[in-house]
């Protein structure tokens, strides 16, 4: 077996640079080669992915949190489909939602190392996301409003590990708004004032946060949460319950699950996709069934 690993060394502010030459040798110890390349800063790791000869690997792992696994996805989705291997990841970062439906707890490289080697594989989800001025893939979450803000103050947080993600979201109850928000659900318009709206592939959002808890990685179809406005108070109310996906029986909560959301709004809001900061809306989502292979 043969795999290429993306590492990215700032991953979690660094914490975990060490663990490299430990993977490294966990694999050589099962007979596993494995080559590194570091990942590029400015959103450019895609790049290099999708440059890069992948015939005679085996497989592709990202070994960072969810941002690494975004710009390695769509790397790899610029290769023809009959030239892609395996994707897997090794959850080293400040948010590893994803990881977390492929049985992976944060920082468990050992789990992450013992799935790769198995070297068993299912086919999951994409999301892809279309705006005005850019197009791309995503395997976790995107969504605006509050996501936004909390991902914002997270992202210089990032010492507080997965923690960070939480921390952000309370910094931003001080200054709760509502968007007006034009959508179409496979073609259904809807018209709904909202605190946040989300379409996830995968059931967690910021690591800890269970926001669509119905979510399958092979479903074909992709889990929007909508929140409407609701008093700081009913906030702090609802924050906690999110962690057992018990939002949901909040009345100011709407799910859906849909093959294509389009979500517009007055003005171009930033999105949040996979726990970074992406284009703006207006947007277009959709899944695209079972697209990629990736260890399990």
């Amino acid at each position: 077996m043969r795999l290429l690993l993306i590492v990215n060394e700032r991953a979690a502010s660094g914490k975990h640079a060490g663990s490299l030459p430990r993977i490294l040798e966990a694999l050589a110890a099962r007979g596993v080669s494995a080559e590194a390349a570091t990942t590029l800063p400015g959103g450019r790791t895609a790049s290099l992915v999708g440059a890069a000869d992948l015939s005679g690997y085996d497989g592709l792992v990202a070994v960072g949190g969810d941002g690494t696994l975004f710009e390695v996805l769509n790397g790899l989705l610029q290769h023809a489909p009959e030239a892609r291997p395996p994707l897997g990841v090794v959850p080293l970062g400040t948010g590893n939602a994803f990881s977390k439906d492929l049985g992976l707890a944060d920082r468990d490289w050992r789990a992450a190392v013992d799935k790769l080697t198995r070297g068993s594989t299912f086919r999951v989800d994409v999301g892809h996301a279309a705006t005005p001025s850019d197009a791309f893939h995503f395997l976790n979450i995107i969504g605006l409003g509050l996501p936004v803000a909390a991902g914002q103050v997270a992202n210089r947080l990032k010492w507080a590990g997965p923690g960070a993600y939480t921390l952000g979201t309370l910094w931003q109850l001080r200054r709760l708004r509502t968007v007006p928000l034009r959508l179409r659900l496979d073609g259904r318009p809807l018209e709904r004032d909202g605190l946040l709206i989300e379409a996830s592939n995968s059931r967690y959002t910021g690591t800890h946060f269970l926001i669509a808890p119905a979510a399958r990685l092979d479903d074909g179809l992709l889990d929007v949460t909508l929140v409407a406005g609701l008093t700081r108070r009913r906030l702090l109310r609802l924050l906690p319950t999110v962690y057992s996906g018990g939002h949901l029986r909040f009345e100011e909560v709407s799910t859906w699950q849909v093959r294509e959301l389009c979500i517009d709004a007055p003005a171009d809001l930033p999105l949040s996709v996979d726990g970074e900061l992406r284009g703006t809306s207006p947007v277009t989502i959709r899944c695209l069934p079972r697209a990629v292979e990736m260890f399990c």
